[in-house]
């Protein structure tokens, strides 16, 4: 099928297609690693099937432009539109959102291995090695770090932040699972709350929101699965080195800070 007859992405995306009633079509073109497409089907299947609450992934599709994965389609807007809108949101909506993001993010950690998706243990020293942004005399320093933590046998969404929980009729739909991994939960938390912290650093108009809400988020997520919440500044430099990879360039310099300050001795 020529990539011509798709048409324009849906308005706010760059790869989302209408496909047929009620789905949509997710481009990944030609730039996506063999296999990596069909391997995300089976990943978003295996998730809507153990009950987590996604989009059903239905089937892969070529056209000229690459591989596809059809979806159910959501109606809804992202959490962030609600959290970070023009107006802003008051007080109650940002904590009883950061709420609803922490009750879902909990959900997502009571679920155990989800065949096809990766251990932390085998994902991140790979990635950590490979970040060009990452200084050379840092990358060792955090994979030795990261080997000092307990792993854990939880799923992680790798990239769990408002923007990937859409606000649908439904209730919350957690989208973008393509970091998705098994392994400690809290490095999860920690690279959320990294994601968050990253937005008041590059947008301060939304600092109060951000952190009231990061705020409101770690107390609703630790009343429902209380944990070491101290091993969150010990994961801190992990996920920032990790987050490198995603090359946000406005927030490159304060990433490799924070890997530094992470793994500073510390009194």
């Amino acid at each position: 099928m020529p990539a011509r007859s798709l048409g324009e992405p849906i308005e706010g995306t760059g790869n989302l297609y209408a496909w047929g009633e009620g789905q949509i079509l997710k481009l990944y073109g030609d730039e996506a690693p063999a296999g990596w497409v069909e391997h995300m089907g089976r990943v978003d299947r295996a998730l809507h099937a153990a009950g987590l609450p996604v989009p059903a992934a239905g089937e892969t599709i070529e056209i000229d432009s690459g591989l596809g994965l059809v979806y159910e389609r959501i109606e809804g807007e992202p959490m962030a539109n609600h959290l970070l809108g023009t107006a802003g949101a008051d007080a109650g909506t940002v904590v009883g959102l950061a709420r609803v993001f922490a009750e879902v993010h909990a959900q997502i950690h009571a679920c155990g291995s989800i065949r096809g998706v990766p251990a932390q243990r085998e994902m991140f020293p790979t990635i950590i090695r490979r970040i060009d942004a990452l200084p050379s005399d840092l990358k060792e320093p955090t994979v030795n770090a990261f080997d000092k933590l307990p792993q854990g046998d939880r799923l992680c969404h790798g990239d769990f932040h408002p923007y990937n929980v859409l606000m649908s009729l439904r209730g919350p739909v957690v989208i973008d699972w393509n970091n998705a991994h098994i392994g400690n939960p809290l490095e999860d938390v920690a690279r959320s709350a990294l994601i968050l912290e990253g937005v008041s650093v590059s947008q301060p108009s939304h600092r109060s929101s951000i952190e009231r809400f990061t705020e409101a988020y770690l107390e609703r997520y630790f009343h429902l699965r209380p944990g070491d919440q101290g091993q969150l500044a010990a994961w801190r430099p992990i996920v920032a080195a990790v987050r490198l990879a995603d090359n946000i360039r406005e927030l490159q310099e304060w990433l490799i800070a924070q890997v530094r300050a992470g793994l500073a001795p510390h009194d």
